[in-house]
């Protein structure tokens, strides 16, 4: 079996279509799954949303997702500056105002966590848990540099075991770890990059009679003109589209 993951779309339709696309001309892939933040910084909310309920892509909530659903006072977002700051709540409050009320319903029936039995409910190895930020909040970023520790930390709050993965996104920068046999997986983004290569970012697993394989980070070539040039078009915050370019969280300094 092979699975596709996905995470961290925020609202970038052509950077999902592109994804799409990708992982159905490989042919091999059997399920795909999301890992949350359908939603925010871009202008497609709605037409993300359907695309994924239209294709039958099983996810989880993200923080955006939840907040947005839930109306609370903001994402759940860490910004870097003041003006990061600015930015994530004018992103937070469009998105806010222009989703409809059949998506914030979706929104709002995506589940915390998906627990993935490879071989079958009737084994209990090997496991794939499915969450946004961790296993215990969907806002809490868990970054490359957190040590061992703090991993085999999470795998105990998700009951994985040696042989099992934990995936996650949320940070928007990939990597991918094994401690004490456990896989661990930053998926990345699909349609905000952050690590400096505006392609966009996705994750095959293979499940094999012996087990999970390492994870294959894949990247993919997208209309980045069309995203920057629609959240151009919008009432979204220019910078936004030049975030997009630089696959970076940076806020541009005018000229």
């Amino acid at each position: 079996m092979k699975y596709a993951l996905i995470s961290d779309v925020h609202s970038n339709l052509p950077a999902l279509e592109a994804v799409l696309r990708d992982i159905d001309e490989r042919a091999d892939v059997d399920y795909v799954y999301h890992l949350g933040d359908l939603v925010g910084y871009a202008p497609w909310p709605n037409e993300v949303v359907e695309l994924v309920r239209e294709r039958r892509i099983p996810g989880v909530a993200g923080n955006y997702d939840s907040t947005v659903a839930n109306d609370y006072k903001h994402c759940g977002c860490k910004a870097d500056s003041a003006r990061g700051e600015e930015l994530s709540h004018l992103s937070y409050g469009w998105t806010r105002e222009n989703v409809s009320p059949q998506t914030k319903r979706a929104l709002g029936e995506l589940p915390f966590r998906l627990d993935v039995r490879t071989r079958g409910g009737h084994t209990s190895k090997p496991q794939m848990v499915l969450v946004h930020g961790t296993p215990t909040l969907n806002t809490l970023y868990w970054t490359e540099d957190r040590p061992d520790a703090f991993c085999l930390k999470m795998a105990r709050a998700a009951g994985a075991k040696e042989g099992d993965l934990v995936a996650f996104g949320h940070t928007h920068k990939p990597w991918t770890r094994e401690v004490e046999g456990v896989h661990f997986v930053n998926t990345g983004s699909v349609g905000k990059p952050k690590d400096g290569d505006p392609r966009a970012c996705y994750v095959l697993v293979e499940a094999t009679e012996e087990g999970l394989e390492t994870p294959e980070f894949v990247r993919v070539e997208y209309d980045l003109e069309r995203a920057m040039e629609a959240i151009r078009k919008s009432e979204l915050p220019d910078e936004f589209a030049e975030q997009l370019r630089t696959a970076s969280s940076a806020v541009p300094v005018p000229d």
